[in-house]
């Protein structure tokens, strides 16, 4: 099978590419990239006025799979990523059971390689359970092919823990993600502690408590040599504490979530749960430290913290509601518009968050167009405009706090393997 997809803006910062190119696919495998390519194909794909792209890279989502089919599964959850733009998503442990054994592995990644709709990574729990108690077999999980390890929805309190799950995940070269808000400080809270949560009489959550607890864990892989990832860093104070243990060449990478980098504590005040979340929203100050630090590369990655609930969950009193909200389907729109097209990021610095530095991290085959590489691509059209509506989401979980955004930018197409799965926004039929 031979694709040939033509005049498309290549952007590849694995290749330092930015250029009108041609792209040829052959057998699930990028053959050859030139100006011009002529050769016969079975299909060709008129990329232009579009940019083409190695697929885009999701290092933390909820599969919710197994146990809690509800809210989503590998199908939907995968079919969600196809139509957002997204060639593979990494998946938490935090599912019932929990994914902390080597059999659970196996069993993920094989119905995600018969059903599903992109690539699917399997991150394994750190600790039995989630409970922070004992340690997971990840030696065994990292030989089934889990990607790298979490407590995610639980920050590993006990510091003995910690250092021995560092330990002992070191010799088999793999990271530790780490959910980094301290439990004791952030237990009683509902949002960001400050002036908005004071004036609604909210229980706030201050941004100590997520500083505190990076701060220890920097601490550790400093000491351990270890490869600690940070997710979802949503304070000022933890991205100047990551600034400054890289600079003294420590072991330390982060992930930054759509929302973080582009709402604010203000969304609290309506009390849609659609803006219940952990970590909270914080204020303007901490996004605009976010978005410094992806900017001079204090933060890695662009994730969405896909966190979808069935509805009867989210349609609560906002203190009684599960953090968390779908993000698949929205979150190369939303770069696009709130960072790209206001000149916070340039274009190729979004693909490198979002695609080449993803893989880089976690050593996975992907985020490259290089020739020989897997054809996973993300086809973008930059000046698409329309407007966010959850009702036709593929993901299950429809509640998200961009209903009704107004977009510029979307996702054109996505390939897998050399094989369209979406186009123009409708997935294709397996």
């Amino acid at each position: 099978m031979k694709t040939l997809i033509k005049n498309g803006r290549l952007v590849d910062p694995s290749q330092h590419l930015d250029a009108i190119k041609d792209v040829l696919v052959e057998d699930g495998f990028v053959k050859t990239i030139a100006d011009h390519i002529d050769e016969p194909a079975d299909e060709v794909y008129d990329a232009t006025g579009l940019v083409v792209a190695p697929g885009f890279i999701d290092v933390h989502t909820h599969m919710r799979e197994p146990g809690l089919e509800a809210k989503e599964d590998l199908v939907s959850g995968t079919m969600a990523a196809a139509a957002g733009g997204i060639t593979r998503v990494a998946c938490m442990p935090n599912t019932k059971p929990v994914i902390d054994t080597s059999i659970v592995v196996s069993g993920i990644r094989k119905r995600a390689a018969e059903e599903g709709y992109v690539h699917v990574e399997v991150i394994g729990a750190i600790t039995k359970g989630e409970k922070g108690k004992e340690l997971t077999e990840m030696g065994d999980m990292a030989m089934r092919g889990a990607m790298a390890f979490s407590d995610d929805g639980h920050y590993v309190e006990d510091p003995q823990i910690m250092l021995r799950a560092a330990r002992y995940v070191g010799a088999f070269d793999k990271a530790l993600i780490c959910h980094d808000i301290e439990e004791g400080m952030s237990h009683a809270g509902y949002m960001h502690e400050g002036v908005v949560s004071a004036r609604l009489g909210i229980p706030g959550i201050p941004s100590i408590a997520e500083d505190m607890a990076v701060a220890r864990d920097a601490i550790i892989a400093e000491y351990t040599g270890t490869h600690i990832h940070i997710a979802h860093v949503a304070s000022k104070g933890a991205v100047e504490i990551i600034r400054q243990a890289k600079k003294r060449g420590v072991p330390i990478t982060c992930e930054a979530a759509v929302h973080h980098l582009t709402l604010t504590d203000e969304m609290c005040a309506s009390y849609s749960t659609a803006s219940r979340v952990s970590p909270p929203l914080r204020s303007w100050d901490h996004v605009e430290a976010l978005r410094e630090g992806l900017k001079d590369g204090t933060i890695d990655a662009i994730v969405t913290d896909h966190a979808p609930h069935a509805p009867e969950e989210k349609d609560v009193e906002f203190r009684y509601a599960p953090n968390g909200f779908c993000g698949l389907e929205t979150s190369v729109a939303v770069v696009l518009t709130e960072l790209y097209h206001k000149n916070v990021l340039t274009l190729p610095q979004v693909v490198e968050k979002m695609s080449t530095r993803p893989a880089e991290l976690f050593g996975l085959a992907a985020g490259t167009l290089k020739p020989g590489s897997h054809a996973d691509i993300t086809i973008l059209d930059l000046d698409k405009e329309w407007t966010v509506d959850s009702r036709k989401f593929y993901t299950r979980g429809k509640v998200t706090p961009f209903e009704g955004k107004h977009c510029k930018g979307k996702a054109a197409a996505t390939m897998i393997d050399g094989q369209f799965v979406m186009k123009d926004g409708v997935v294709c039929k397996k």
